[in-house]
């Protein structure tokens, strides 16, 4: 097999990126990853299309980018175009780990139903890409693959109630794609979906006046007295308020994330052995934990995820100050504050003395131009998660050291540091 380089290959010869966005199921749980594997060289019309990557790509991006690894234990939905449904290549996917998900552009013809029985046989999850209708062509295959996917956001209520009806007697899961907001997520769950794919929950509802719970203001004071070294008494203090947020801090802290080998037992030992640095990302980490336990919230997987992605962005960069990396890494905790808390990103900015660059890279909204080295970052970071090609493509120039590579390979990083990140949070 060829060596697979991901700054050089794509379907069509160009660049690809690799993009993902969090599935999540009725309790808004993270379920599962959509893998996109996008080509640099579409035009700008075609990037919002699905990609109909090629299977060598795709498999190799499992055997040389780990993505199979990285998605640690969630799931990766796949497109696949008939070619790739036919391919003998597709079977050296994990099939414990991956859902092919048949493009809309497939039709439901004899060969068609015969090969997804035969990867049924095999172990493969199967489901169906961005449906917006059902003729009667689909009936045998509506009852061999596990879900079906309904692209909502063109459709009336009357089109997806149509949908539904139709599905729900064949036992297939509902997956509500392009929910792009906590609305129509909470329609289609009444409709029966209970799957949902989309940055929906990461959408900040801004609220005037709403009052921060008692450990969200700890934690910022927290964050506060680190970003002015305060010393170990103050923060032990200020813990010792919250008790919720020690055990909080000492079971994200002995995650194998962390990096420490010595398993920490009180809160004195986790502020030595972690140093101030380790101890303000977990800090600002804990504000994205389910306080009560039993579960990872998807903006903690997104925040941790977004955030170490930008840290090794940094590293990366050419020429960059030392302290660039961990600014970067505070810089993307930040960005999903505002959907958190509620709160304007001004007024959060207003409570935490952060570095001016910092401050002007989160000032601006997403998908708008941030100044300086953080604000690339950072709108580099929303691009990929957009899966939006023509903006990452616009960005990297700008970004001396990284390439589609370096993007790909880091993400892939940035994911399986967050799934530990995850696992260790969602333990009692």
């Amino acid at each position: 097999m060829a060596e697979f380089d991901p700054a050089r290959e794509g379907t069509d010869g160009g660049e690809l990126y690799l993009g993902r966005q969090p599935i999540l199921d009725g309790s808004q749980q993270l379920l599962a990853y959509a893998l996109l594997f996008r080509s640099g060289r579409q035009s700008a019309a075609d990037v919002a299309d699905p990609v109909q990557a090629t299977a060598t790509v795709v498999t190799n991006a499992f055997s040389e980018l780990a993505v199979g690894d990285a998605l640690g234990p969630y799931r990766g939905f796949i497109n696949v175009d008939r070619d790739f449904l036919f391919s003998d290549t597709i079977e050296r996917l994990p099939k414990d780990a991956v859902t092919l998900e048949i493009l809309d552009t497939v039709r439901p013809d004899e060969a068609v139903v015969d090969r997804v029985r035969e990867l049924r046989r095999r172990g493969f999850q199967l489901a169906l890409d961005d449906v917006v209708g059902l003729d009667v062509d689909y009936d045998e295959l509506l009852t061999l693959v596990d879900v079906v996917k309904v692209d909502v956001q063109p459709l009336s209520p009357e089109q997806i109630r149509a949908i539904v009806e139709r599905v729900k007697p064949t036992g297939a899961r509902l997956l509500a794609g392009q929910v792009d907001s906590q609305e129509r997520m909470a329609f289609c769950r009444e409709l029966g979906f209970d799957l949902f794919q989309g940055y929906y929950f990461a959408r900040p509802a801004i609220v005037a006046g709403r009052p921060l719970d008692h450990s969200q203001l700890a934690l910022l004071r927290l964050t506060a007295l680190l970003l002015e070294d305060a010393d170990t008494a103050a923060l032990e203090k200020v813990f010792k308020e919250q008790p919720g947020l020690t055990v909080n801090l000492l079971r994200l802290t002995n995650s194998a994330a962390c990096g420490v080998r010595t398993r920490i037992t009180s809160l004195r030992h986790a502020i030595t052995m972690l140093g101030r640095r380790q101890l303000q990302r977990w800090l600002q980490l804990l504000l994205f934990a389910n306080p009560q336990g039993g579960g990872v919230t998807p903006l903690l997987q997104l925040a941790a995820t977004r955030g170490r992605l930008m840290e090794l962005l940094a590293e990366k960069l050419r020429g960059r100050a030392a302290d660039l990396p961990d600014q970067a890494f505070m810089t993307g905790i930040m960005s999903l504050m505002p959907a958190l808390l509620g709160q304007p990103i001004a007024d959060l900015l207003a409570q935490l003395p952060v570095p001016p660059a910092m401050a002007q890279a989160l000032a601006g909204g997403t998908g708008t131009e941030r100044p300086g080295p953080l604000g690339r970052l950072l709108q580099l970071a929303e691009a990929g998660e957009r899966g939006d090609t023509a903006d990452i493509e616009r960005l990297l120039p700008a970004l001396s050291g990284i390439n589609a590579g370096v993007l790909n390979a880091t993400l892939a990083s940035a994911l399986a540091w967050a799934n530990d990140i995850g696992r260790e949070a969602g333990n009692d």
